[in-house]
Parts: C-alpha cells; structure tokens; sequence
C-alpha cells in the first residue's frame, strides 16, 4: 500500500488516554473511512489526553512529519474546561475553516437540542486539512455525511491526494470542467 494516502485520526480523551475508557470515537471514524473511502488508505491513529500541548503536538506531528492529507480529531469539543481540541486545532493552524463547524452543528441541532455546546471546527496547516468532531460515535456519523462530500476537493485544492469516494455510500462533490 505504498501509494496509499494517510489519514490521521486522533482521539482526545483523558479517560481514553490512561486506559480507563474504551476509545470508541477513533474506531468509529475508522470504520466510516472504511466505509466511504475507494482510495487505499493508511490510518494513523494516536489517543491523547485533553492537554492542548499534547494535542497540538499530535496534529503537527501527523500533518508534518507523518504526511497526512486530513486529520479527524474526535473528542474535547464542548464547553468542559478540558475541552480543547478547537483551541489546539486553531493554534497547529495556517487558517480556519469555520463553514466545517457550522455545518455540523446545523445537522446536529436537527438530532439534539444541546449541539449548540459543541464547538467542533476545522482548520489547514500546509497540505492538511483537519476536522475536528464530538466524541460521540452517532455524532460522528452524522457530522462526517454533512461535510465528508466536501473534503475530498478541499484536499485538491491543497495539492493533496486525489481520495474516491464509495459513490454507493457516498458522492464527493468536484465542480464540472467547462
């Protein structure tokens, strides 16, 4: 699989970090790529805990060292002291993409009433785009079908990988070549 785009997907947990708590986002996000994705890929998997240096450390790590076209966080969204994933994603980012986080939370307001509380957002830093999502494998699924149609052109446009998608499962959407 050596021409095989990597794929980041980081859990941020404290509970999930020291082993008290089955990581179930990470997996989740696994088997929804499963599931979408034609194009081979690698995933590269990391559970830290809700400490911004860690996690910031993780997706620089991820993006520059590792090479990964997207980064999927999952976990350390809400309004929790704790929760930093945005505030890490913001910081290990050359800019924003806030249409990411509005459009997830559109969807989940339509399912839960307390979607408000997240603040799941994303972001680039060089050729990466990384997207940060609730801990919750429901919400992840959700949030994923509301933006994934988009992201495999946000990667063309950053000079990344050209991903498939399972068009059964899933349509990207590309714009028509005039």
């Amino acid at each position: 699989m050596s021409n095989a785009v990597r794929i980041g997907i980081v859990t941020v947990s404290d509970r999930a970090s020291r082993g008290e708590y089955e990581d179930r986002g990470g997996p989740a996000i696994r088997a929804y790529l499963d599931e979408v994705l034609s194009t081979p890929f690698i995933p590269i998997a990391k559970v830290v805990p809700d400490e911004r240096p860690q996690v910031e450390a993780a997706l620089r790590t991820l993006c520059d060292k590792d090479d990964c076209c997207l980064v999927i966080t999952t976990g350390s969204t809400g309004p929790a002291k704790r929760d930093i994933a945005p505030e890490a994603t913001e910081a290990s980012s050359d800019k924003m993409m806030p249409g990411f986080g509005e459009l997830m939370r559109k969807v989940s307001l339509e399912k839960v009433p307390t979607a408000i509380l997240s603040r799941q957002t994303a972001g680039i830093r060089g050729k990466t785009l990384i997207i940060n999502l609730p801990g919750q494998p429901k919400a992840i699924s959700e949030c994923l079908d509301a933006v994934f149609p988009a992201i495999p052109y946000c990667i063309d446009l950053l000079e990344g990988p050209h991903l498939e998608t399972n068009e059964e499962r899933l349509v990207a959407f590309r714009p028509k070549k005039s």
